[in-house]
């Protein structure tokens, strides 16, 4: 996640419980993390737009990484 917004020239996350909104972490940036993290683990990610809609803080973004990673 730090990787993707040091790209854009944003700060680190920082506060697992900071908002996505307050970041600067998009859609597109989650994407592409999803991305990341397959290839990092060769497991394809499987996950549902119910699920991504509850996503709001960064903590919330590694609880579903956690959790698809081990479903996969």
């Amino acid at each position: 996640m730090n990787a993707i917004l040091a790209k854009q020239g944003k700060g680190a996350a920082g506060d697992d419980g900071a908002s996505l909104q307050e970041i600067g972490f998009r859609s597109l940036d989650f994407a592409e993390l999803a991305l990341r993290v397959e290839m990092a683990t060769g497991k394809i990610l499987d996950f549902e737009a119910a699920v991504l809609r509850r996503i709001e803080t960064v903590d919330d973004v590694l609880a579903f990484f956690v959790e698809a990673t081990r479903a996969a």
